[in-house]
């Protein structure tokens, strides 16, 4: 999609340290169903191969890779001042600076004082569940414990996608009053519901490759699928760091496995549209990781997939137990393995529960509705008031 200026419309910060990994796709989704206000994306780099922001207004501080792109931003990390980079995001005539994650907001916190805008953060998931200590592993998380306060003093409103990403929120000293649960949601138009008929014994998951998504799990829960059901086969979409032993645990043990990597949404909707079901075997991982709110549970509901999946942070909230789908005791293979079996055993089931997805995901998940409701509070914002 093209970029299309909208000169009549005042302008929002989108701010993201960087432009946009691959898997952010709620972010670009977001601002995409703006209509009151023009998105501006601002951060410190593109990512290589990353998501195509062609049909938005884009500056990063950098665009390069080279000695002096990294010192360039290294520097910025730490000071939050670049003369030529707040010239050009001032010349925007932006109204609000909406940062993606904890982290992020703190540090486009010197960028948000110099241009004197009212600044509205967007908890995701790690920025309140992973503990301090791992949050020091990095630079910008070092820089976010140390302006953890400043944060919590200045900004107007932080935004959890979730009612749990919320009471983490509350319990890691985020202030209550400032804290608003607002789930993003999916475009229904894009992701609906394929014939019942055409899906096939496909296994899919859908998401990065960490370990608080718990693949491991799902793979060992497959071993005892596929001797009952040999034709069944594992599909996982995505990339990460435990890639590598994930593929050596499924050669081991499974014989009808497939790894894509990181694929574009439009085949991501395909393979939706040719599974049975979708699993979320998610877990709280050892540095506190957790879900916040998985945004593809709400993108396989809306096109009618029923999820398996293990009980826990976020994803209890996406998926109604028993009537969009199974949620299992977490940490239990065997019990992932028998829920999966369910669904492939029972397509008539299957389909039940696809219906009832989609009807949730129309109740709660619309994305138009969802940012509309986004659009009141910017209003509010930028105008000086309280958030509605």
């Amino acid at each position: 999609m093209k970029f299309l200026p909208r000169p009549s419309m005042p302008r929002i910060l989108c701010f993201r340290i960087e432009l946009l990994p691959l898997s952010e796709t709620f972010i670009a989704s977001q601002a995409g169903a703006l209509r009151r206000f023009e998105p501006v994306f601002a951060g410190l780099r593109r990512v290589p191969s990353g998501l195509p922001l062609d049909a938005f207004r884009v500056t990063a501080l950098t665009e390069g890779n080279t000695l002096m792109d990294r010192l360039k931003r290294r520097a910025w990390l730490h000071s939050g001042f670049s003369p030529a980079f707040e010239r050009t995001l001032r010349g925007s005539r932006p109204v609000l600076l909406h940062a993606h994650f904890a982290v992020d907001a703190a540090i486009a916190l010197p960028l948000c004082r110099r241009l004197g805008l009212p600044l509205v953060v967007t908890l995701h998931g790690y920025d309140v569940t992973r503990s301090d200590e791992a949050l020091r592993c990095s630079a910008p998380g070092r820089i976010f414990l140390h302006r953890r306060q400043r944060l919590f003093e200045q900004a107007s409103l932080f935004l959890c996608v979730s009612d749990h990403i919320r009471q983490r929120a509350i319990e890691r000293g985020f202030p209550a009053e400032r804290l608003l649960t607002h789930r993003i949601g999916v475009d229904l138009s894009l992701f609906s519901p394929g014939p019942s008929a055409d899906r096939e014994p496909v296994v899919l998951f859908v998401g990065r490759l960490v370990e608080k998504k718990g693949c491991a799990h799902l793979i060992e829960a497959m071993a005892q699928v596929q001797c009952a059901r040999p034709e069944a086969r594992l599909v996982l979409i995505g990339d990460g760091p435990l890639r590598v032993p994930l593929e050596a645990q499924a050669r081991q043990s499974l014989r009808n496995v497939v790894f894509l990597g990181s694929q574009p949404a439009e085949e991501v909707r395909a393979w939706m549209r040719r599974a049975r079901l979708l699993a979320a075997p998610s877990i709280v991982a050892a540095d506190g990781d957790s879900e916040g709110l998985p945004v593809v549970l709400c993108e396989a509901q809306a096109m009618g997939l029923p999820v398996v999946g293990y009980r826990g942070p976020g994803v209890s909230e996406a998926v109604e137990n028993d009537e969009t789908g199974l949620l299992v005791e977490p940490g239990n293979p065997q019990a992932l393995a028998a829920a999966i079996g369910t669904f492939l055993r029972d397509a008539a089931l299957a389909s039940m529960i696809g219906h009832a997805g989609r009807r949730r995901a129309e109740r709660f998940f619309d994305l138009q509705a969802q940012t509309a409701i986004l659009e009141e509070t910017y209003a509010a914002l930028s105008e000086g008031g309280a958030p509605q």
